[in-house]
């Protein structure tokens, strides 16, 4: 059973500002979950790597917070319509952690901290399309929205942007993770309104 906040309100769409079809503005940042929010302590979270030659890349939240960070503004777009227009992020790039991991897979399964997993192409992963982001409004990354870190993929819907992210498993073959075994659409492009399959 999901978790939704109960109350937020969308309007229409600024008509100077295009939004991809059927969505709409809200000021609020919803919560959606497809389960209870994990208690994740910082002292024990660990960030992995999965190449399918068996290698793993691990960064403690230390290692991780050490690396290069970057702020990013960016829209959300969920699968239950709403649009949050001008969020800033700040967090690692994809492109950071993937420097010394060797691939020859084409596709990644993202998993989080309890359990949720959602899959990606490694391509809408880097080339600085996607980062693990630890801050939101200048703010850490509030554990109802993913933190103490989560994906950030803001160019899908959000269901991609996996909460309380744990690993990035390489796979040769684009598998669906949970959402898109029940029902949801493989990619999720919300310009194609890819929302389900």
């Amino acid at each position: 059973m999901g978790v939704v906040t109960r109350g937020f309100g969308g309007r229409r769409p600024d008509p100077d500002r295009e939004l991809p079809p059927g969505q709409f503005l809200t000021q609020d940042f919803p919560v959606l979950s497809a389960g209870p929010t994990p208690n994740v302590d910082e002292a024990h979270w660990q960030l992995e790597i999965h190449a399918e030659t068996g290698e793993v890349h691990r960064w403690s939240w230390e290692q991780f917070l050490a690396l290069p960070a970057q702020d990013v503004t960016t829209d959300i777009h969920c699968v239950t319509h709403w649009t949050k227009l001008g969020t800033t992020w700040r967090g690692v790039s994809l492109d950071t952690l993937f420097e010394d991991v060797e691939t020859s897979a084409d596709f990644v399964m993202a998993h989080s901290y309890g359990g949720y997993t959602t899959n990606l192409p490694l391509q809408d992963l880097l080339d600085g399309q996607a980062w693990v982001a630890f801050e939101f409004e200048g703010e850490p990354l509030d554990p109802v929205h993913g933190g103490p870190a989560r994906l950030l993929v803001p160019h899908l819907y959000f269901w991609k942007s996996a909460k309380w992210l744990h690993g990035l498993v390489m796979q040769d073959d684009d598998e669906p993770g949970f959402w898109e075994r029940n029902g949801y659409h493989l990619y999720g492009d919300p310009w194609l309104e890819q929302r389900y399959s």
